[in-house]
């Protein structure tokens, strides 16, 4: 059985998948058994997990964890919020992002609330992952959940994957587009294609680093420069800001899907809320009132809020899918800014990497596995992977429509269905919801939210995709 441990000192993006025969055998003996008898999915000898999390040797401070959440959420996501409040209006904008991070941060809590409740009930001598937690909660609760828990891990793990992956794609198209505004600026004329090309053949190169300890200080320089970028882009673009009365209050109705879906995307941290609470010296402090949760959610909405208000105020319709590309051309300030983010990307690239690789490479080795020649077909699943970032980053270049996708299709999933599903399948049976059936009221109506920005977010990102096909 596969087991996942966080790499402690590593960045909290990216885990280690290995293999742990005792770590198996002590887990089924602890799993614990469901009180109504009924045949367990986690009781069988065949359950799998990519992860299943044990508590480091030197755990993280709260600072230390709270600087870890900020880094798993600052990234292309907030450049894109001038582009999502255009697509809102400068006044309903800000009511929806505020409220939308409500929800995500709600179901955040959710998830940890769960997978702390399995673990107690099951009696684990593990720290249960996303796909665990579905796992364990679905199958605890009634026969319509208990029937899909093996499916509710697989679809966590695929839509991990694909909004890792996803993440990929936006980091190509960014380099990309800002490069070429850097050389442009410059005085070198590529052909943006080209510009693409050598742009993977870095990526290829960064991710042939399998061990996370030499990628984790490239990892933690690419946030330092990221943050610094953030706060000169914000510098330069409130310079000459025309007045409030010059924006639309309130945008079109067929472009808010694309607000919502980039806003759930720039949420893009839900997958690793576990890892960290697990990681904590103090655990319990980590979904306090003013724990890491609250307290690091709060300082990404101020930042996606302001982000967003300036650069749809300075720029207008105008505004592009990331800021960095309105900011003044003829600027050297500016340019550095654009150097600085680009790299910062760049070197994300295979922080993101790391989790879809290791779970595709984990279904590889249960199929096909044991292999003669581990290392080489890893490389080979790396480089393939990584090709599919590249095509799907050519095939749709248009960056702020390739987020809004994103965001619509996987990220709302993580965020906005599977916390509300585990959390209905646990209580369900005891009709725990709360006085007045609250919790039942709010986990439906953040189903229904995210049906309808799936629904909407995904049909209008992939008609702007044709439409920029057509032009």
């Amino acid at each position: 059985m596969d087991k996942a441990m966080v790499h402690h000192g590593a960045d909290n993006k990216a885990m280690v998948w290995e293999s742990s025969d005792k770590l198996a055998a002590d887990s089924r003996l602890n799993l614990g058994k469901v009180e109504d008898h009924r045949p367990s999915v986690v009781d069988l000898p065949t359950v799998e997990s990519v992860g299943h999390m044990q508590r480091p040797k030197y755990p993280t401070t709260y600072i230390e964890t709270l600087e870890n959440h900020l880094k798993s959420n600052i990234a292309s996501g907030m450049f894109a919020m001038g582009d999502a409040f255009k697509n809102a209006g400068l006044l309903l904008a800000p009511i929806l992002t505020v409220f939308l991070g409500c929800l995500c941060v709600f179901n955040q809590h959710t998830l940890v609330n769960c997978a702390n409740k399995m673990r107690e009930k099951r009696k684990l001598n593990y720290y249960p992952n996303f796909d665990d937690t579905v796992e364990l909660s679905f199958d605890a609760g009634p026969p319509l959940f208990h029937r899909h828990a093996k499916h509710g891990r697989f679809a966590v793990n695929f839509f991990v994957t694909v909004a890792q992956l996803g993440f990929c794609c936006v980091y190509i198209v960014f380099v990309t587009s800002t490069s070429q505004q850097i050389l442009h600026y410059f005085g070198y004329n590529m052909e943006i294609h080209l510009n693409m090309v050598i742009t993977q053949v870095f990526i290829t190169i960064t991710i042939l680093i399998r061990n996370l300890k030499y990628v984790a200080p490239v990892s933690l320089f690419a946030t330092v420069i990221t943050v610094v970028g953030i706060a000169l882009t914000l510098y330069i673009s409130t310079e000459d800001i025309p007045p409030i009365a010059d924006r639309r209050a309130v945008a079109s109705l067929n472009q808010l899907p694309l607000f919502f879906g980039t806003v759930v995307y720039a949420y893009e941290g839900i997958s690793l809320v576990l890892p960290l609470q697990t990681e904590m010296k103090n655990p319990e402090k980590f979904s306090t009132p003013l724990g890491v949760l609250n307290v690091g959610n709060l300082i990404v909405t101020i930042l996606l809020l302001s982000i967003g208000f300036i650069g749809y105020l300075k720029y207008g319709e105008a505004v592009e899918g990331s800021l960095t590309l309105n900011l003044p051309y003829e600027s050297i300030l500016s340019q550095c800014v654009k150097i600085a983010i680009a790299i910062g990307m760049l070197l994300t690239y295979p922080i993101m990497f790391y989790v879809p690789n290791a779970v595709v490479w984990s279904v590889i080795v249960k199929r096909w596995g044991p292999f003669k020649k581990k290392i080489l077909y890893e490389y080979i699943l790396r480089i393939l992977l990584s090709l599919i970032t590249f095509v799907l980053a050519e095939v749709i270049p248009n960056l702020s429509v390739f987020i809004s996708l994103v965001g619509a299709v996987s990220s709302t999933a993580l965020a906005l269905v599977f916390p509300p599903l585990c959390d209905l399948s646990i209580r369900w049976k005891d009709q725990d919801f709360g006085t007045l059936g609250w919790r039942k009221a709010v986990d439906f109506i953040t189903l229904v939210v995210a049906m309808f920005g799936f629904c909407t977010g995904t049909y209008y990102s992939l008609v702007e995709i044709v439409n920029s096909f057509k032009n």
